[in-house]
């Protein structure tokens, strides 16, 4: 009898044993393919700011527009910790917080003719305020980017 139950207790420490292993080797797999999600996101993602801030020194793009874009795709990338991007980029991101206020998209086409010339040309006048010093860090940003991937 005693034997029995000792039987019967090793085979559930071995059966639990053997469960918990496999959710270990399970968590090792899911972490493993996420780390290959995150890479791939960072890459796609680093990709479309260097894109994009080439795209703005060789003047195919707005300045306003190219800085709004290049925030948003920096804040999204999953970085652990996230990097203090207005510190490191403090004019692109100077950029971005005095055009985020202005009209897009349906907004944008919604307003009287007279209201979307002065949204542009105020737009226009902080472009040209920031230009000079977006266009100086629009380097650093690539070698940011390529260090990352």
């Amino acid at each position: 009898m005693f034997y029995t139950i000792l039987l019967l207790g090793a085979l559930i420490i071995a059966a639990l044993a053997f469960y918990a292993g496999r959710l270990l080797f399970l968590l090792k797999k899911q972490n493993e393919r996420q780390a290959v999600a995150r890479q791939k996101r960072v890459a796609t993602i680093t990709e479309s700011v260097t894109t994009i801030a080439m795209a703005m020194s060789q003047q195919q793009c707005d300045l306003s527009e190219g800085a709004i874009r290049i925030c948003r795709l920096l804040d999204a990338l999953p970085l652990d910790p996230k990097p203090d991007y207005d510190q490191r980029f403090p004019h692109i991101y100077g950029l971005f917080i005095k055009v985020s206020g202005f009209d897009t998209h349906e907004a944008r086409m919604a307003l009287d003719k007279r209201e979307r010339r002065r949204q542009d040309r105020a737009r226009e006048e902080i472009e040209a305020e920031y230009e000079s010093r977006v266009l100086g860090e629009l380097e650093k940003i690539t070698t940011f980017c390529k260090g990352l991937g």
